[in-house]
């Protein structure tokens, strides 16, 4: 690396951005056996970290200059990677008038039209007037049964673990249709917690149709003892 080409880098350098803006030189890197990029300390404002990066071609007389770029350091503080609003979104984001179109592919859907392994979900979805577009592929089905068994509803939950029994024996309980009847229902118990949700058949709470009332006092009664023999002697 000769000093006449770090000097014209640097030239190159300072006459896009500045003098005050550009520092010192930090190092040369080849990229071919004709190409040389020379890498300065940036000193613009915002840009902590970044460097200019000038490569010059050549291998003898005249050097020319290729490209001036202002390019992030080992430490630049940049911007994180785009993750598209569909892939960030979570579950709960949902508003009021939003949006959220399924992707194209999405592996959790299946064509109507397609013969499924769900006799409940090919009855509806080719009933003549009323035909669904899509319906739930096992993917989709598989990946439900795994989030809901997971969740606050599933039978790892504190409320099913204290509870007298399982929703599978409530009167309450709402099996679902199709293959996903077997695992998983619906609560119909207005004063249960879970009333109008997915619960899986080995959830449980306090408020399960077969609990029987304590007929015993709320409270446990203190006896009451009089000692007449005491109340005689002082007499």
């Amino acid at each position: 690396m000769s000093e006449a080409a770090v000097e014209l880098a640097r030239a190159v350098a300072v006459e896009i951005a500045g003098a005050d803006a550009v520092g010192v030189h930090e190092e040369a890197l080849a990229e071919d056996e004709h190409a040389v990029t020379h890498y300065f300390a940036a000193h613009q404002p915002g840009y902590r970290g970044w460097r200019w990066a000038v490569t010059l071609a050549g291998t003898g007389e005249p050097v020319t200059v290729s490209e001036t770029v202002l390019l992030p350091g080992p430490d630049a503080l940049v911007a994180p990677a785009w993750v598209p609003w569909q892939e960030r979104v979570r579950a709960g984001d949902l508003g009021v008038g939003d949006l959220l179109p399924c992707r194209p592919d999405d592996e959790r859907l299946a064509p109507g039209y397609l013969a499924t392994d769900d006799p409940a979900l090919e009855e509806v979805s080719r009933e003549v007037g009323l035909g669904r577009p899509k319906v739930l592929s096992r993917t989709g089905r598989l990946d439900a049964a795994e989030r809901w068994a997971d969740g606050e509803r599933g039978p790892g939950a504190d409320m099913a673990r204290a509870a007298p029994g399982t929703c599978a024996g409530c009167g309450f309980y709402l099996p679902l249709a199709g293959v996903l009847r077997a695992a998983f229902g619906v609560c119909a118990n207005e004063f249960a917690p879970a009333d109008g949700s997915v619960v899986h058949a080995e959830y449980g709470c306090g408020a399960h149709s077969d609990v029987e009332p304590d007929p015993g006092p709320v409270a446990p009664v203190a006896l009451v003892v009089y000692d007449d023999g005491v109340e005689l002697e002082q007499r």
